[in-house]
């Protein structure tokens, strides 16, 4: 089965309407399994903040749509795993955790969430997202306390599953969810929203 590889591009991948739109679009051919990546230092920075700040008023509406793309990887119903090739801060570290699996550049790149530095709280459903990937361990370890985890480090706390250098970190995502392409899709997407409701449910809330 074919393994689909979204190069998110090689800037800092921050969540314009635009790029929603666009990982949108590529989502809706997904067959066999889906990679993502990045190009260059970032996996993504998450949070399209000059965008955010220049359309105030269109705040609510962006949050919204930023969770309904958590919601639909987290559902998709075809095996997933983020390649984190950089920096995955953020929303952008949200989005690798809404995916099955995590492998991480081994070398280089923070997996962090720096809500507690910035004074951002966490919404109930990008709360509800990461605690429902992780132990509560892990979960206080990295939501509490902002840190930046390398990729050892975030391996051992359990924040991704496997790491690899540099340039075979979209070669192992790929072999990982190769052998699990082919599942029936309607079982697997069931499993999914069973095993994640709470979440999904949080994320769709608003």
């Amino acid at each position: 089965m074919t393994v689909s590889v979204l190069d998110m591009g090689d800037d800092e991948n921050r969540f314009s309407p635009d790029w929603l739109q666009r990982v949108h679009s590529f989502l809706d051919g997904i067959e066999g399994a889906l990679v993502t990546t990045g190009g260059g230092k970032f996996y993504s920075n998450g949070l399209d903040l000059e965008w955010l700040t220049a359309h105030g008023d269109q705040a609510s509406r962006y949050v919204t749509d930023v969770q309904e793309l958590f919601a639909r990887v987290l559902t998709l119903p075809v095996p997933t795993v983020a390649a984190i090739n950089g920096h995955a801060f953020g929303a952008g570290a949200m989005l690798a955790m809404a995916h099955d699996f995590r492998v991480m550049r081994s070398d280089r790149g923070y997996f962090c969430f720096p809500e507690a530095d910035i004074d951002i709280p966490f919404t109930p459903g990008m709360a509800a997202l990461i605690q429902g990937k992780l132990t509560p361990a892990a979960a206080i370890a990295s939501m509490t306390t902002g840190r930046r985890f390398g990729g050892l480090d975030a391996l051992e706390t359990g924040l991704v599953d496997e790491i690899a250098a540099e340039g075979e970190v979209v070669k192992v995502a790929s072999e990982r969810v190769r052998a699990l392409a082919g599942k029936d899709r309607g079982t697997l997407g069931a499993i999914k929203a069973t095993m994640f409701a709470p979440a999904v449910a949080a994320l769709r809330a608003g």
